[in-house]
């Protein structure tokens, strides 16, 4: 029996025998990971077809058309979306790279930490020049 009066079933239960008995366990969170990974790869199909026909659509043009077709309201909302959505995606998978393959946990950390750090960063910058050339700043 377990600690809450359920017969325990040892051949189901995949946790670690020292997490069972300290009654750490799964976070659910893993599930909630993986969807939103996938969620943003499919955005990001459709965002990155987008974002290169535009640039393809601009491979000739001066600076001013290119100013003029990032400007529109569509287009900067699009590319606002695609940088979003291409930092979130990021962060997922490099999470999951540092978390199975880095083994010191205060690397892990500082390189997650890292990692959301950049991401933030890029992101901000992105959204401000984007807002800035949309807003005719």
């Amino acid at each position: 029996m377990s600690a809450n009066g359920q017969r325990h079933d040892v051949r189901s239960d995949l946790r670690n025998p020292l997490k069972r008995a300290r009654g750490l366990g799964s976070a659910q969170s893993g599930v909630g990971h993986w969807w939103t990974q996938r969620v943003t790869a499919t955005a990001l199909v459709f965002l990155g077809v987008w974002f290169v026909l535009t640039v393809l659509g601009m491979v000739h043009a001066d600076y001013a058309t290119a100013r003029s077709v990032v400007a529109k309201p569509w287009n900067a909302v699009l590319l606002v979306a695609f940088v979003l959505t291409m930092c979130w995606h990021a962060v997922l998978g490099l999470q999951i790279v540092i978390e199975d393959y880095v083994h010191t946990r205060w690397k892990e950390v500082a390189l997650l930490v890292l990692v959301k750090f950049i991401a933030v960063l890029g992101t901000l910058a992105t959204l401000m020049a984007v807002l800035r050339v949309a807003l005719g700043a």
